[in-house]
C-alpha cells in the first residue's frame, strides 16, 4: 500500500504543467489586463455621486455595446450558429432594455440644461455590468480557446448571446433614461 502511495505522490509531483488557470493567464495578451483596470477604474468611480456630460453618458453605452457585438461576432459570426446567436443578442438587450427604462432613474438625478451636465447618484450597477461583460468576454474566449468546437455548439451560443444581449440593453436604457431627462428638462424649461 505504501508503494501504491509512493507512486502516486512521483506521479503527481513529476508533471511540470501550471494549473489550468494559469495557463490561462499567462497566455492571455497584455492589453487585457489594461483593458481590465480601465474598466475596473471607471467602474469605481462611478460609485461615487459624480457629474457627467451628456456625451459621456453616450459614449460608454456606446463603447459597451460595441464590446458585446464583438463578442458576439468573434466567438460565433462565422458559424451555423452566427445569426441565431446575433438575434439572441438583441432580444435579450431588447427585453433588458425596456424593462430599465421602464425604470425611474434614481431620485438625486438631474440635468442642469444650462451646464448641460448630469448630477448622478453613486452606483455599483455600472461596475457590475462592465466586470460582467469584460468577465464574459474573457470567460468565453478562453472556453473557445480550449474547446473551438464550443463555437459551433448551438445553446452555448444562444446563451452567451443573450447574457451579451441583457448587458447591452441595460447599459443602453440607462443611457436612454438620462437623454429622457434632458427632454423632460427642456419641455419644462419652454413651459415656463
Amino acid at each position: 500500500m505504501a508503494a501504491r502511495r509512493g507512486g502516486r505522490h512521483s506521479q503527481a509531483s513529476s508533471s511540470s504543467e501550471p494549473p489550468m488557470l494559469l495557463q490561462i493567464i499567462q497566455h492571455t495578451p497584455p492589453w487585457v489586463f489594461i483593458l481590465f483596470a480601465g474598466l475596473l477604474w471607471h467602474g469605481l468611480a462611478q460609485l461615487r455621486p459624480r457629474q457627467a456630460s451628456l456625451t459621456r453618458i453616450t459614449l460608454l453605452p456606446i463603447a459597451m455595446l460595441g464590446l458585446a457585438v464583438w463578442g458576439v461576432v468573434s466567438a460565433f459570426g462565422q458559424t451555423p450558429a452566427g445569426a441565431a446567436a446575433l438575434l439572441a443578442w438583441a432580444l435579450g438587450g431588447t427585453v433588458a432594455g425596456l424593462w430599465v427604462y421602464a425604470l425611474q432613474v434614481p431620485a438625486d438625478t438631474r440635468f442642469e440644461p444650462v451646464q448641460q451636465r448630469f448630477h448622478l447618484p453613486g452606483s455599483s450597477l455600472p461596475l457590475a455590468v462592465t466586470m460582467g461583460i469584460f468577465c464574459t468576454k474573457y470567460v468565453v474566449g478562453a472556453s473557445l480557446a480550449m474547446q473551438p468546437a464550443l463555437a459551433q455548439n448551438g445553446l452555448f451560443a444562444l446563451a452567451v448571446s443573450s447574457l451579451y444581449g441583457l448587458f447591452s440593453g441595460i447599459f443602453a436604457a440607462r443611457a436612454a433614461r438620462l437623454w429622457r431627462l434632458t427632454l423632460q428638462a427642456g419641455q419644462t424649461q419652454h413651459s415656463v
